[in-house]
């Protein structure tokens, strides 16, 4: 019980730890998305009339032909909100890929779940408490768990109905402590899916816009403001799109490796559950 509260007290600092991280994630990416948007890719040099942009602001630069930076700056204020989406994907896809990496351990998680399940079978647990350590990660703290529970029932003498209660309940009780730090920040990943679509399709309307409102000018549309107004439409769909294919692509990624190590865990607890079964058996019949 006194390394179940450790353990769960070491989970909720983990867990304080990873929302500080998220939050300052969220708002570094938002303010270096603004910052390459307003000084990289609004810079002078990325238009034509340069000394003009510079004395009356970025409204009076057209791009230089063929430059996307300055294509991409006149895309309007939704830009480097769309370009801090983009960096989140980005920064959480790999901060889930080194947290469920280290989950899986130090090995294949398969054969290892493999090995020992026949450790477990063969009635040589002492190996298998032993492979968990060389293991490490998720998976292995789990099933560890549930080998000492296997002892203990074992030598408390535990009825197959029993000892078997006792083992599942152990093994849900560390997949409880263990999981949700798999789980964390995947629900900020599946959320962009959503707002990168949505910040995408709110510039391509004030892209619009902005296009119709040229063309309602006058008798003369102005044909600067026609084209800013459609290329701000384009490169908002673009990169609204680009976020969300990134953010689904990770979210099914990771949930799927989730989802593997689960079955992994739920494997290797039968197997315990089936072989304490076996000893209560030859027991009785001894």
């Amino acid at each position: 019980m006194a390394n179940a509260t450790v353990q769960k007290v070491e989970k909720k600092d983990d867990s304080k730890g990873s929302n500080v991280f998220a939050a300052i994630a969220i708002v570094a990416c938002i303010l270096v998305g603004f910052l390459v948007w307003k000084f990289i890719m609004g810079a002078p040099s990325n238009f034509q009339n340069e000394k003009e942009m510079i004395e009356k602001g970025a409204e009076a630069g057209h791009p230089i032909a063929g430059n996307y930076l300055g294509m991409v700056f006149k895309g309007g204020y939704v830009v480097p909100v769309l370009m801090g989406l983009l960096l989140m994907s980005v920064v959480f896809s790999i901060e889930r890929f080194v947290v469920i990496g280290k989950a899986s351990g130090k090995g294949d998680v398969q054969k290892f779940v493999a090995k020992v399940q026949k450790q477990i079978a063969s009635g040589n647990i002492n190996e298998a408490l032993a492979e968990c350590d060389k293991q490490q990660g998720t998976v292995a703290n789990v099933v560890k768990a549930g080998l000492l529970k296997y002892e203990e029932v074992k030598r408390e003498g535990f009825d197959s109905e029993r000892a078997e209660a006792a083992i599942q309940q152990e093994i849900e009780e560390a997949t409880s402590l263990e999981m949700p730090m798999l789980e964390k920040n995947l629900v900020i990943i599946s959320t962009l899916v959503s707002i990168g679509t949505l910040m995408g399709l709110l510039g391509t309307v004030t892209g619009m816009i902005k296009a119709f409102s040229a063309l309602g000018s006058g008798t003369t549309p102005d044909s600067a403001q026609l084209a800013n107004g459609i290329s701000e439409a384009l490169i908002n769909t673009a990169t609204g799109i680009g976020t969300s294919t990134l953010a689904i692509i990770a979210y099914n990624v990771f949930t799927s490796k989730i989802d593997k190590l689960t079955y992994s865990i739920d494997e290797a607890g039968f197997t315990i559950a089936q072989t304490y079964r076996r000893f209560r058996a030859r027991a009785n019949n001894a």
